[in-house]
């Protein structure tokens, strides 16, 4: 007598996500791998995440230029999606930068913007105050690299919609 045993095993496809984001402080640090713990709790999401990155990214260590900027294109070239975390004062020199070049490889990315500042875009008084000097209750963030995000992806505002956009990319390999 022969028995037939088949065996299905579930085939889960991996997504390579590259996090750029400031992390030069300990509050970037804890926010960046606050974030990419809650994408990797996703099923089919691998995180690369730059500061996890020992070798160039410990600033007790050394690398130069040339070794970081290699490292973390090669690294955001083998990616399927990005994050950006666009905050700050200033959004990020190196993140923009990232920006540009999965632009240019068609990478699809997903803009995290959460200031709070933005809030209140409906808010007549808010909008009357622009047009008095230094009264701006707004935030402004370079729309040049928001440009880019928003003709390849998507810009949120908060982290349930980064991990919903992230979630449906997964489902249908757009925004």
């Amino acid at each position: 007598m022969f028995i037939q045993v088949f065996f299905f095993v579930e085939m889960v496809v991996f997504i390579r996500i590259y996090f750029a984001a400031p992390l030069f402080s300990e509050m970037e640090k804890d926010y960046n791998l606050k974030i990419a713990k809650q994408l990797r709790s996703i099923n089919g999401i691998e995180v690369f995440l730059p500061q996890e990155q020992e070798s160039i990214n410990n600033k007790n260590n050394y690398a130069d230029s040339k070794t970081i900027a290699k490292y973390d294109t090669m690294e955001l070239l083998k990616s399927k999606l990005m994050i950006a975390v666009v905050d700050g004062v200033a959004m990020d020199a190196g993140v923009a930068a990232e920006i540009g070049i999965a632009y240019q490889a068609h990478i699809p990315i997903i803009g995290l913007f959460t200031d709070v500042r933005q809030h209140g875009y409906k808010n007549q008084s808010k909008i009357e105050a622009l047009s008095e000097i230094g009264e701006s209750q707004f935030f402004y963030v370079n729309l040049y690299p928001v440009g880019l995000i928003k003709l390849n992806g998507i810009m949120v505002n908060n982290t349930a919609d980064l991990l919903y956009e992230v979630k449906k990319y997964l489902g249908k390999g757009e925004f």
